[in-house]
């Protein structure tokens, strides 16, 4: 099963369920075109971005950065989380970004994919995910995945999900018996 496969089969059998008012909400605050006050920089949406693409590329569908996914984890990271756990988040990212460096000899954004893809299953392998970068990267990709099948393009084009199934036809005849 190719992973975008897998990816898929998740994301139709909790798209529902992971669809909570502060999705929504997100979604709602990402369409309005306004940044976060206290939002994320520019490189580190950069870093998200380049993250999230790796984790969910464009093939014959949209990637995460498609569907507008950094802006949306910038307004979970900037709106839901607390003052400490946006710091810790950041922190993280920023140590995340210093070791995907020293992993891949380089800026992860301007890495080929085939090496961001290696660079990410560096960091896949890892077994301690308690402690950072590790913690951060988990969030991330946690945030990646929620955001891409929480999406408008993804619940409606990839996942087919119609809130209200069927057709309403209001004036349907009535048959009398």
């Amino acid at each position: 099963m190719q992973r975008r496969d897998l990816l898929k089969s998740f994301g139709a059998a909790t798209a529902l369920a992971l669809l909570p008012h502060e999705a929504l909400a997100a979604w709602t605050r990402v369409a309005s075109g306004l940044k976060p006050a206290n939002g994320l920089t520019n490189a580190q949406l950069a870093l998200v971005g380049a993250i999230a693409d790796t984790i969910i590329p464009r093939t014959d569908s949209p990637g995460a950065t498609d569907v507008g996914v950094p802006a949306f984890i910038d307004v979970i990271v900037s709106e839901n989380y607390t003052d400490s756990d946006r710091a810790a988040f950041v922190a993280g990212l920023d140590a995340l970004e210093t070791q995907l460096k020293s992993t891949a000899g380089g800026a992860f954004v301007d890495l080929s994919p085939e090496a961001r893809g290696s660079a990410i299953e560096a960091i896949e392998r890892t077994t301690d995910r308690r402690t950072e970068p590790m913690r951060t990267y988990w969030r991330l990709k946690g945030l990646v995945i929620h955001g891409f099948f929480t999406s408008e393009p993804v619940m409606k084009d990839i996942l087919k999900t119609e809130i209200m199934p069927g057709r309403f036809d209001g004036s349907a005849p009535m048959r009398v018996p």
